[in-house]
């Protein structure tokens, strides 16, 4: 018994400290998070296409490059019957943003009190239940319709039983929430494990299907779903299904998805004016960081323009006057500009 208990607190802590950029499904040691994620959107949740497809709430994901972005909302076919999708959660301790991965289970486990809605209440679920191989839907918390999916109930006390930390149910198509999107910390959801999720937490999991890992590596391709770009306000908030239609805050059609530069929106060179004087080059150049991947690129890009400039802005009539007096002379007189091909050369040696 008190192996057990070592292995799961062993496997929480470092599922708690390490994060990557496909945050919900892959996580790797040495990337601390002091940033706490952004609040929650209210979001319309969009209509069930196909009945047995289950919700899986939106949530935001981590990159190590360009932070927190925003993973809409979807419906998506579970692994198997009778599963039911636990949602990630972010977790704070020590000063540290760390994020806990969702899986699937036979019961909803614990997923920090966070109020995601539509049935996530913060504690449970209450959107839907298998009876046998089929899935039916609480229509009273999600959005189905009911010419395309015919199992269906509506069971409106557990919009008051659900209510954690304040939030609020309000209908099947909008939910108000208290928006925080974390546990612990300040601003943070204070809810801890009940007896029935820790043992939910202990039962035989399954992974994200690969439709979850497609949904949550399109969303970190996409710049408007970043919060950096959309000041906690993405683009897309949910899906009607992986890959198909995608919707905004209001549920009416979201923008076409922007592709995100494959080295990152912050790797990515600030534009330059065609004409520069020397000195700003030599400003601008030195300014960089030298392991600033495009700084090499950037000091090269302006050699022969400004080369050719101090060419021709050289007093002709002096050079005609004396043109072979002083060949050495004049050549040691007169400074090298900067970021010539034998600077470049010499100034890469010493690195």
């Amino acid at each position: 018994m008190k192996n057990t208990f070592a292995v799961v607190l062993v496997t929480s802590v470092l599922s708690f400290l390490t994060i990557t950029s496909s945050a919900q499904f892959s996580l790797s040691i040495g990337v601390n998070i002091r940033t706490a994620p952004p609040a929650l959107p209210v979001y319309t949740q969009p209509p069930c296409p196909v009945e047995g497809y289950l919700w899986c709430p939106g949530y935001w994901a981590y990159d190590e490059i360009d932070g927190y972005y925003w993973v809409p909302g979807v419906w998506v076919r579970p692994p198997m019957q009778g599963y039911l999708w636990t949602p990630g959660y972010w977790g704070y301790s020590g000063g540290i943003y760390g994020w806990h991965a969702g899986y699937w289970g036979v019961h909803v486990g614990f997923y920090g009190g966070v109020n995601y809605g539509y049935g996530y209440g913060g504690t449970g679920f209450v959107g839907g239940e298998w009876r046998g191989n089929s899935y039916h839907y609480n229509t009273a918390v999600v959005n189905v319709n009911t010419t395309v999916v015919h199992n269906t109930y509506i069971n409106q006390t557990v919009i008051n039983n659900t209510t954690v930390n304040n939030n609020t149910t309000v209908n099947n198509n909008t939910t108000v929430i208290n928006r925080s999107s974390f546990n612990g910390g300040p601003g943070g959801t204070t809810t801890r494990p009940s007896p029935q999720e820790q043992v939910a937490m202990r039962e035989n999991h399954v992974q994200p299907t690969s439709e979850q890992f497609s949904h949550n590596q399109a969303a970190s391709k996409d710049r408007n779903q970043f919060a950096s770009v959309n000041n906690g306000r993405p683009a897309a908030t949910a899906m009607n299904s992986v890959g198909g239609a995608r919707f905004n805050q209001q549920g009416r059609n979201a923008p076409t998805a922007v592709a995100r530069p494959a080295t990152g929106m912050r790797a990515q060179p600030q534009p330059m004016a065609a004409n520069h004087s020397q000195p700003m080059a030599a400003n601008r150049t030195q300014s960089m960081p030298e392991n600033h991947p495009h700084a090499q690129p950037m000091a090269q890009q302006h050699v022969q323009p400004m080369t050719q400039q101090r060419a021709q802005s050289r007093p002709q009539p002096m050079a005609q006057q004396h043109p072979q007096q002083h060949p050495q002379q004049h050549q040691q007189q007169r400074p090298a500009p900067h970021g010539e091909p034998q600077g470049g050369h010499e100034h890469r040696r010493e690195r």
